[in-house]
This record gives structure tokens, sequence and C-alpha cells, in this order.
């Protein structure tokens, strides 16, 4: 059965961190599920701009667009999961030149490719972001016993989102441009 999106599934974050390397360190096992045609899996860390000009120079543009995160949130748990859509809307001119300057001296964030995605309008309708909660940023290749336990639910939740959109079974949090640095 075919899927009739096209569907990039990214993974944001830095290589040797721990928890906060979710992304990166499940690409490999996201790469090796069987997706449907019209499903990308790639990394997304090479920076906002080379990102937003892969997603102009597409013939046909994604339909949806699931990202793969680890960002540190208060009143979580290490290893919870979140489920965000992006809603759009920017912060003000000062913060997109902050997020463009970051991008600019390699600064990884998820929330400068938002938000440098939103500014020059690349978005499809459906943008989520599967987040886990690392904890405190700690150096090095593994992950917690926390995050270990929930790679199958975090892959799972990939895959739902990726073929599905929303899914149910999670709360869906909104996730905006202009509340974002807040």
């Amino acid at each position: 059965m075919g899927l009739n999106k096209k569907v990039l599934i990214g993974t944001v974050g830095y290589q040797l961190l721990g928890n906060h390397s979710v992304g990166p360190n499940l690409l490999p096992q996201l790469q090796s599920i069987h997706w449907p045609e019209g499903v990308v899996v790639d990394e997304m860390n090479w920076g906002p701009i080379a990102v937003i000009q892969y997603l102009e120079s597409l013939e046909t543009p994604f339909d949806r667009v699931v990202f793969l995160v680890a960002i540190e949130r208060a009143q979580r748990d290490i290893g919870e999961i979140s489920l965000y859509q992006w809603m759009g809307g920017l912060p003000d001119d000062k913060q997109i030149q902050a997020c463009v300057g970051d991008a600019a001296t390699g600064v990884i964030s998820v929330e400068n490719l938002l938000v440098i995605g939103e500014h020059f309008k690349v978005w499809p309708k459906e943008v989520y972001l599967i987040d886990v909660e690392p904890g405190m940023e700690i150096a090095g290749e593994q992950f917690t016993k926390a995050v270990i336990a929930q790679v199958p639910k975090i892959l799972e939740l990939t895959r739902q989102v990726a073929l599905n959109g929303i899914v149910e079974t999670i709360n869906v949090k909104e996730l905006r441009g202009d509340r974002l640095f807040n």
C-alpha cells in the first residue's frame, strides 16, 4: 500500500552527547526500517541554510516533516517523549537574526532550523517534532537506561507520525515560532 505523501524524517542533534544524541544515534535504525516509497530518512545537521536550500531545490516538496530531537525541557522525566506540531509564526527580527547567526557559526538547533525555515516559507502544513527528554548534557556515546527503555517507543512513534501524521495515543502540543524563545 502506498503512502500518497512525500515525507521527510530528519534527525537533529550533536554526536557524542549521550541522551542529547537520540536523533543522530537512532538514525541508522530509522534508515533500516522498510519505508514506503516517498519517505526520506536523513540527518539534518548540515546547517539550517543548507537544509533550506535542499528543500527549495526539490521538484516535489515534502508533505510532512518529522524531526527526531532531544531537548531539555522543564518538568519532564529523562526519556519522556513529547510530540509537538509546528504551527508557524516568527519571533521578532532580532531573534530571527540571532538564529541565522547561530546557524552561520555551526550551532545545531532544531529551533533555529524551524525559525529559518519558517522565514523562508519552506515548511509544509505538517511539521512535527518527536522530542525525547535527555536530562543534563553528558558527553559520551551511550544513552541512560531511561532512554534505552524508550527506544522501541521512539522508533514506533516516529513511524506512526511519519506515515499517519498526528497519532491519538499521545498528546500533541503546539510549537510556535513567535513563542519559542519566550
